[in-house]
């Protein structure tokens, strides 16, 4: 195993799963069925990542704490039924973590997800001890605030030069480089590589075996 990195954080929603459809969907009906307009692909697509409070917010500024009550309870409504199946995990992702884990690597989460959402998947895919530790947004600070990578860096008792945040959102990046963590940038998810190298990832991926390979070629 690297020297240099001994934990890995990933996060879910288009960068281990790909479900980034589904919450664009979600999002979409969750409008319709509250009265409030529509929000195109690419702004909600710009949103995740987020706590679900705050990518709301985001794309209705204007919403009364109670309006995001009404709202998050029918996006909630409306994924859940989609995700009866969870969404597949992409190509590359269960090869690449089973070998992490077997090569040292300590693993954790660090997603926009509530908890509950996040279980949800967790045991569907029988994941549900597979990592050393998971946060989500809703019992912690939303991203980019650093404070569930520090938690992460906590509770595995490493140093943040140690850690490397795997993501396909700004936020991500953003969330990595408050905590003083490297991060890699994913190609395949919700926003555009353009944007995400703005943040001077480590490392650039637009499969995620690509990330396995890198990290080998880091230990020789």
């Amino acid at each position: 195993m690297p020297t240099e990195y001994k934990l890995l954080i990933f996060d879910w929603d288009g960068t281990l799963a790909d479900s980034i459809g589904r919450i664009v969907t979600a999002m979409q009906v969750a409008a319709q069925r509250s009265g409030h307009p529509e929000r195109d692909e690419d702004s909600v697509k710009g949103i995740i990542g987020l706590g679900l409070p705050e990518a709301i917010l985001t794309l209705y500024p204007e919403m009364t704490d109670a309006q995001v009550v009404d709202f998050r309870q029918h996006y909630a409504d409306v994924y859940i039924a989609m995700d009866t199946e969870p969404s597949p995990l992409f190509d590359g992702v269960l090869e690449s973590l089973e070998a992490f884990r077997a090569e040292g690597y300590r693993l954790a989460v660090a997603t926009g997800k509530a908890r509950r959402g996040l279980d949800r998947v967790l045991k569907a895919h029988g994941w549900e001890d597979f990592f050393d530790v998971t946060r989500a947004a809703d019992e912690t600070a939303s991203k980019p605030d650093p404070l569930m990578l520090n938690q992460i860096l906590a509770h595995c008792d490493v140093r943040p030069e140690h850690a490397l945040m795997v993501g396909d959102a700004t936020f991500d990046l953003q969330m990595a480089r408050n905590a003083g963590i490297d991060s890699v940038a994913v190609g395949y998810g919700a926003q555009s590589m353009e944007r995400l190298l703005a943040f001077e990832p480590r490392l650039a991926i637009d499969t995620f075996s690509q990330l396995h390979a890198w990290l080998g070629r880091q230990a020789n």
